[in-house]
């Protein structure tokens, strides 16, 4: 099967679109580079539960990130798209407030009782962006101590301006700071995740850390109480600390995970996982620490559109009805149990790490991306998209799950005859993917 020609007009499009787009797209983990390069069908026409259908017409079963985590419901929920639709019926935009925004913020406090006011934004970034202003205000210290990824803002980007090296165990290597003011150079000093040692050196040696800054969990649990001890430093230095739950929140548990690992944080910051596709973005957060937004400027036209606050109320509410959490856990142990049966089968050496809810898969050989990227086209020529993650949801059902493993069975049959006879990157038909940020010619 010609991937190439099977794929036309998607390959095309993007051809034409790195001409006009910088980097081709808006958000680096949709960039095909990422998938399979000069292959992947990088745009779609339709997309219902967890099935997408591209610009030539295929229809192909999403097993891989689920619109990059933000549809835990599925594509183009019944329920969600419904509420939508009345919502733009009635108007989505106009002088006066939306009554949502207030709905909304009742049921986030209802949730997490440790919070006492809410923000709005409509994207991760921006949202991440409106804490870090909110914390500072408070704190009235610029320094900060992150763990992990949280955007492509000045704040966060500026931690490579002292050292280009400081995000790689973070995000991606070779993000460059071009742009962000030399400024900020040492605000943002970065600590991992599990080495609270790490964090106890930067406080140790700077005394003015206002903020604190991670994900409370993602692919990996906390050991030995650190997300706890992270608290207690924040405590004792009287910092604010904020808990980027834009990926995990109302995956592990209804509302941030935080309240699953039973530490509160000052700050959580909530985006797509609360929406199911649509724009939306949340602050919420202790009401001493949220009024500082007052002493500062943090406004914007369309963090007032009605769209984003109507499908976060409506996603909450069918995550609450359905029990999400119980649904993914259930079947992200399913899919994990079965991909490793597969991999004895065909004695395919991989690991997977992350929680049931949110899978990442990687293969333990030396030129592991290149076998990466070998199951990744052999998945597409089954119709299958599929990469080197899992995020769950709840469209999947024990068909679609057979369907999957039984694309894996073929698929690990043919990487364990390309791995024995050392042709992985002669069946390859097209470039190895992107393991890093790259820029595009």
């Amino acid at each position: 099967m010609n991937l190439q020609e099977k794929n036309k007009k998607g390959v095309a499009l993007y051809k034409r679109a790195k001409e006009i787009i910088p980097g081709g797209t808006q958000l680096l983990s949709k960039r095909p580079e990422m998938f399979l390069p000069n292959l992947w069908p990088s745009y779609y026409q339709k997309a219902k539960g967890c099935y997408v259908w591209d610009l030539d017409g295929n229809k192909y079963l999403d097993f891989s990130y689920m619109g990059i985590g933000a549809c835990i419901l599925g594509y183009s929920d019944d329920d969600v798209n419904g509420a939508v639709k009345k919502a733009i019926d009635n108007g989505s935009m106009n002088t006066l407030n939306c009554p949502e925004e207030v709905e909304l913020a009742e049921l986030l406090l209802k949730i997490h009782p440790w919070a006492g006011m809410v923000r709005y934004a409509r994207t991760g970034g921006e949202s991440m962006a409106v804490a870090m202003r909110i914390a500072r205000a408070y704190s009235g210290k610029d320094k900060v101590a992150f763990c992990g990824y949280h955007g492509w803002s000045d704040w966060y980007l500026s931690a490579n301006l002292a050292d280009d090296k400081n995000l790689d165990g973070h995000l991606l290597a070779g993000l460059e700071p071009n742009g962000v003011p030399r400024g900020l150079v040492g605000t943002m000093l970065p600590f991992h995740y599990n080495k609270i040692e790490e964090l106890e050196k930067i406080v140790a040696e700077n005394s003015d850390i206002g903020v604190i800054v991670m994900e409370p969990m993602k692919f990996q649990e906390g050991q030995d109480n650190f997300v706890k001890k992270v608290r207690e430093v924040a405590d004792k230095i009287n910092a604010v600390l904020i808990f980027d739950e834009i990926t995990v929140g109302f995956r592990f548990n209804i509302g941030g995970a935080h309240l699953k690992l039973g530490v509160n944080p000052d700050i959580a910051v909530f985006a797509k996982g609360i929406s199911n596709g649509f724009p939306m973005g949340a602050i919420i957060g202790k009401k001493e620490i949220m009024q500082s937004a007052q002493t500062s400027f943090i406004s914007s036209t369309y963090w007032t559109e009605r769209i984003g606050p109507t499908a976060a109320i409506a996603t909450i509410a069918k995550m609450q009805k359905e029990n999400a959490p119980a649904y993914l856990e259930k079947t992200g142990l399913e899919i994990k149990r079965g991909l490793f049966e597969m991999a004895q089968k065909r004695n395919i050496k991989i690991h997977i790490e992350g929680f049931p809810a949110m899978l990442h898969i990687s293969f333990d050989y030396p030129n592991s991306q290149a076998i990466r990227t070998l199951y990744t086209q052999e998945m597409l020529k089954k119709g299958v998209l599929a990469s080197g993650g899992i995020y769950v949801s709840l469209a999947f059902k024990e068909g679609h799950i057979k369907e999957f493993l039984k694309a894996v069975d073929d698929v690990f049959l043919t990487l364990n005859k390309a791995i024995t006879e050392n042709k992985v990157e002669q069946m390859l038909e097209g470039p190895i993917a992107h393991a890093s940020f790259q820029r595009l010619n």
